[in-house]
């Protein structure tokens, strides 16, 4: 494998999906600093907290821009400027490059995106692959252009998805791939060894944004459809019903198909609560009330007299 230590790398990500990312080329590059989104409020407290890139930066002492937006700070372009780098990464950072930073380095931008290119282009990659019932996706390692992940082509590698995937899960596993992945094509891009392949447009789908009011599970769909929702919101958005004027969240589910319940109905099947759905229902294996703990779906019917109540 080439040595690509002296290679200039600024990085760009934000997340904990980019985090080994990150730390791959502090290893084994020349990593110049790390641009990563603003502290931002999280918690029922709203407490200030760094992105976990950050977090990464600061404990190994690189030097980290924070930049609300790219495309209105011409301070930072400068900055990136004069750090003169052979290659921008770039994970998860949640902002579209203008271009005046993707003519930036001499080798452009690379990104590391966690579907099959150009499969779930878009914010939410990880989430929509889990809900559509994708049999495998992967990450795609391409060199940006100014449109969202439409760039052409470097390298993909495949994984298989698992029937009890969550997006945690996935996002852990595809981590780990995009990290190896794009170690591997890195140095032979860097000499010229990579011929990228453009996109096929017409084949193209798109993973919105995720919104907090995502994870509200409707009834008029099908259990296997809600079921994977749950899996792919964990742990955020997170999944809930809206039940005795509150919001109950949903943790974990089973998947039934010879029930009789209807669409919204609400019923009991060997002690835990069960919610029908379009076609089958959904067992509640694992809930939580408002500022309690996740407990059990027979726990929370021990206190939940009212769960038959339509």
């Amino acid at each position: 494998m080439q040595d690509i230590k002296k290679v200039k790398v600024v990085f760009m990500g934000s997340p904990q999906f980019a985090v080994p990312i990150v730390s791959a080329l502090y290893d084994r590059t020349d990593l110049a600093v790390v641009l990563t989104q603003p502290d931002k409020p999280s918690g029922r407290g709203k407490q200030v907290v760094p992105s976990e890139v950050k977090r990464f930066a600061a404990a190994h002492e690189i030097p980290v821009l924070e930049p609300r937006r790219l495309r209105k700070e011409p301070e930072v372009v400068q900055a990136l400027q004069a750090i003169k780098p052979d290659v921008f990464v770039v994970a998860a950072y949640g902002q579209i490059l203008p271009a005046a930073v993707l003519n930036i380095p001499r080798w452009g931008c690379v990104n590391v995106h966690a579907s099959l290119l150009p499969r779930w282009r878009g914010a939410s990659p990880i989430q929509a692959a889990i809900i559509h019932g994708d049999a495998e996706t992967g990450v795609t390692i391409m060199k940006m252009d100014e449109g969202m992940d439409t760039g052409p082509i470097l390298k993909t590698r495949k994984i298989p998805i698992a029937y009890d995937d969550t997006g945690e899960s996935l996002s852990i596993k595809l981590s780990e791939l995009g990290r190896d992945l794009l170690m591997d094509v890195l140095p032979q891009y860097l000499t010229g060894e990579v011929d990228p392949i453009l996109q096929k447009d017409d084949s193209a789908t798109y993973a919105p944004l995720i919104k907090k009011e995502d994870g509200l599970l409707d009834p008029d769909e099908t259990a296997f459809q809600l079921e994977r929702k749950v899996r792919a919101y964990y742990p955020w958005p997170g999944t809930f019903i809206k039940w005795n004027e509150t919001i109950l969240k949903i943790m974990d589910v089973e998947v039934l198909t010879d029930v009789s319940l209807k669409a919204g109905e609400r019923g009991i099947i060997e002690k835990y609560p069960v919610l029908g759905t379009a076609a089958g229902a959904i067992k509640l294996l694992q809930v939580q009330m408002p500022g309690k703990n996740s407990i059990s779906g027979k726990d929370f019917l021990n206190g939940a007299r009212y769960w038959l109540d339509q």
